[in-house]
C-alpha cells in the first residue's frame, strides 16, 4: 500500500474509534429502507399525518451548528436533508452518538442510516428530522468534494483519466452520469420489448469461438489449454445466429459482447456491445422499415421525443429516414462516377481524390475507403446507404438487378455508421466462393479478412430459407440517445491504459521553488506528492488548507504567508 495521506490516516483512526465506542463500522445485519429521496419529496402534503421513515444512503455535505446540524444523505434517487440534533440521538445506551461518533467520527463519503419523520423546515425544504442514527459503512478515503451553485459545478471531478478510472467516484460526485447508464439500459429494454413483442426470441451464442467470423476485423486470441488449441474472442456472432434461422427458429436476436483487437478511440473501443437480430422471410427492404420503426421508438422512450440533441446539431428520428446507394453517394460529394470501374481504374481515382490505398486492397476495400473519406462524415441525419459492392460484403446476398453489387445497407448518424445489414446469403455454393475469395486477400495481406468457417457452409447446405439480418452498434446508439461526444462516457468501465504510480518527488524539487524542508512532508501528505501537482493550485485556498493542517496535527510549524505560497505556484 502506498503511504496514507494526512486525511486517509484520521480516518483509520476514527474507525478505530469507532469500534473502541462499541460501534461496528462495518455491520452485517439487514438495514430495512423505507423511504427514498425523489419519493419522499414528491408524496410529501403538510397537512397529512406525519409520516416515520428510514432512509439510507452517503453523507454529502454537513452542516454543524452546536446542538442540532444538518446533512445531505445520498442514495439511489438523489439527495435528502436531514436535521440532526443531539438531544434526539444521543440516547442513554449511546449517550456519545452526537458530540463524539457524529460530530467526530463520521466523515462526507460514510454510509449511515437515518430513522425519523419528514418535515418541512422553515426555509420550506422537505426533510428528515433524525431520532435515530446507524453507523453503515465507514469511508476510508476523502471524496472529492463538487459544490454546486445556481447550477454551477465548483471544484469538480473532471479529469477524464481518473473519471473512466474511478468510474465508482464519478457516479457518486458527478451529477447526471447516473442518469446516461439509467438510460443506457432503458435502450436496451425498449430494443428487447419490440422485438418480443414481434415474437423473436432472444438467445446467446459462444464468446469463445474456433473461428472469428462474421465480420471484418482482428480477433483476440486466447488458448484453452484442457483442449490444446487456440480460440477466438467473439469479434461477430452472426453465423452463430443463421445456424439457428437454418434450425428453424423465425426470429433470433442477442445482444452480443464482442471483442476486436484494433484501435481506440472517441468511437471505439475493444470490448463493445452489438445486437444482432435475424428475420426469416424478409429482404433488406423489409429490414430498413423494421430500423426505422425501431429507432424512433426508442427515442421517444428514452428521450421522449424524435427530435435528440447531439453536441450542436439535433437529430431526427422521425421515419422514414433518407435513402441513397453507395454509388451514387459517392458520384454526389466527389463528381465521379466509379459504377462498373475495375481495380486499376479505381486505384487512379483514389488518387485523384487523394484516398490512401495500398496494395493490399481490392476493389470493395478501396470502394470503402472512397466512402469513408468523402461521403460518410456529411450524413448527420439518419440515412441508409445502400446496395454495396460485392467485394466489401462476404455474407450478403447479391444484388437482384445487379450481380456486382450486394443487398446490403448501413445506417449512417450523425456521421459514423450506427447499423449495417442484409439480405443475407443462403446460397452455399456462392458463399463458398466468397469465403475463398477473402482467403485470397487474406494471403495477399488483408489482416481483416474473413476466415472460411466449414461448419456454417455445411450448416446452409442443409438449407436457411431468405432471411434479412440487421447488426447495430449499442455504444454509439447510446452516444446519441444521452448526448455524449465520446463511447467513453457510455461504458462504465472502458478499456484503460495500465495506471502510472505517480513517484514521489524528493524535497530539493520542493525547496528549489523555495518551499522549506520542514513543510514538504507536510505538503505532499496534502495529496501534492510532486511539485507539478501544486501547479494550478488556487494559492488561498492551498495557504488555507496547509494552515489548517499545521494548526490541526499540532505541528507548530511557521506557517508562509498567502504571498509565499502564490510565489511557490508561479514558479513551476
Amino acid at each position: 500500500m502506498s503511504e496514507l495521506s494526512e486525511q486517509e490516516t484520521l480516518r483509520r483512526q476514527s474507525l478505530d474509534e469507532l469500534r473502541k465506542l462499541g460501534i461496528e463500522p462495518y455491520p452485517a445485519a439487514e438495514y430495512i429502507v423505507t423511504g427514498y429521496s425523489d419519493e419522499i419529496k414528491k408524496t410529501f402534503q403538510d397537512d397529512a399525518p406525519q409520516r416515520t421513515v428510514t432512509i439510507a444512503g452517503r453523507i454529502m455535505s454537513r452542516r454543524i451548528m452546536g446542538k442540532a446540524s444538518f446533512i445531505e444523505l445520498q442514495d439511489s434517487e438523489g439527495r435528502t436533508q436531514v436535521y440532526v440534533s443531539r438531544d434526539d440521538i444521543a440516547t442513554e445506551a449511546q449517550p456519545e452518538m452526537y458530540n463524539t461518533v457524529f460530530k467526530k467520527l463520521l466523515d462526507i463519503g460514510d454510509f449511515i442510516g437515518i430513522k425519523g419523520f419528514v418535515f418541512r423546515t422553515q426555509t420550506g425544504e422537505i426533510s428528515v428530522h433524525a431520532q435515530e442514527l446507524t453507523v453503515l459503512s465507514k469511508s476510508l478515503r476523502p471524496l472529492p468534494i463538487v459544490k454546486y451553485k445556481d447550477g454551477v459545478a465548483y471544484d469538480a471531478f473532471e479529469d477524464p483519466e481518473l473519471r473512466y478510472r474511478q468510474r465508482y467516484v464519478d457516479l457518486v460526485v458527478n451529477d447526471g452520469v447516473k442518469e446516461v447508464f439509467i438510460k443506457r439500459t432503458k435502450v436496451f429494454n425498449t430494443m428487447r420489448n419490440f422485438f418480443n413483442d414481434k415474437g423473436y426470441l432472444e438467445v446467446d451464442t459462444p464468446v469463445l469461438q474456433p473461428i472469428p467470423g462474421g465480420a471484418s476485423a482482428r480477433p483476440f486470441i486466447t488458448h484453452h489449454n484442457a483442449l490444446d488449441i487456440d480460440l477466438y474472442m467473439r469479434v461477430a456472432n452472426e453465423l452463430y445466429l443463421k445456424r439457428l434461422i437454418v434450425g428453424g427458429f423465425e426470429g433470433v436476436y442477442e445482444f452480443s459482447r464482442n471483442f476486436r483487437n484494433e484501435g481506440m478511440d472517441r468511437t471505439h473501443n475493444p470490448e463493445f456491445t452489438a445486437m444482432e437480430i435475424y428475420v426469416s422471410y424478409k429482404d433488406y427492404n423489409w429490414m430498413m422499415n423494421f430500423t426505422e420503426e425501431m429507432l424512433e421508438k426508442i427515442a421517444i422512450e428514452v428521450t421522449g421525443s424524435t427530435e435528440v440533441p447531439v453536441g450542436d446539431k439535433v437529430i431526427s428520428f422521425k421515419r422514414p429516414f433518407k435513402r441513397i446507394t453507395m454509388i451514387d453517394s459517392i458520384k454526389e460529394f466527389t463528381g465521379i462516377d466509379i459504377n462498373g470501374m475495375n481495380e486499376t481504374q479505381l486505384r487512379e481515382v483514389c488518387k485523384q481524390l487523394n484516398v490512401e490505398a495500398n496494395d493490399t486492397m481490392g476493389t470493395g476495400k478501396m470502394i470503402d475507403e472512397i466512402f469513408g473519406e468523402k461521403c460518410e462524415g456529411n450524413y448527420i441525419q439518419p440515412t441508409f446507404i445502400t446496395d454495396y459492392p460485392i467485394e466489401m460484403s462476404p455474407l450478403c446476398k447479391r444484388h437482384r438487378e445487379n450481380p456486382e453489387l450486394t443487398e446490403r445497407f448501413e445506417l449512417m448518424v450523425n456521421g459514423k455508421e450506427l447499423a449495417n445489414a442484409y439480405s443475407e446469403l443462403n446460397d452455399p455454393i456462392d458463399q463458398r466462393a466468397r469465403f475463398e475469395e477473402q482467403l485470397r486477400l487474406s494471403e495477399k495481406g488483408d489482416d481483416e479478412a474473413m476466415f472460411i468457417d466449414q461448419d456454417f457452409l455445411r450448416a446452409l447446405e442443409y438449407g436457411m430459407p431468405p432471411t434479412s439480418g440487421m447488426g447495430i452498434g449499442i455504444d454509439r446508439l447510446i452516444m446519441i440517445m444521452t448526448n455524449q461526444l465520446t463511447i467513453q462516457e457510455v461504458l462504465l468501465f472502458p478499456q484503460m491504459r495500465p495506471e502510472k504510480v505517480a513517484k514521489k518527488d524528493t524535497a530539493d524539487k520542493y525547496t528549489v521553488i523555495g518551499i522549506s524542508e520542514e513543510w514538504v512532508d507536510v505538503i505532499q501528505k496534502a495529496g501534492f506528492i510532486t511539485v507539478a501537482s501544486l501547479k494550478d493550485q488556487n494559492p488561498n485556498k492551498l495557504h488555507q488548507d496547509l494552515c489548517g493542517l499545521n494548526k490541526k496535527n499540532k505541528l507548530g510549524l511557521k506557517n508562509p504567508s498567502k504571498e509565499e505560497v502564490a510565489e511557490w505556484i508561479s514558479k513551476i
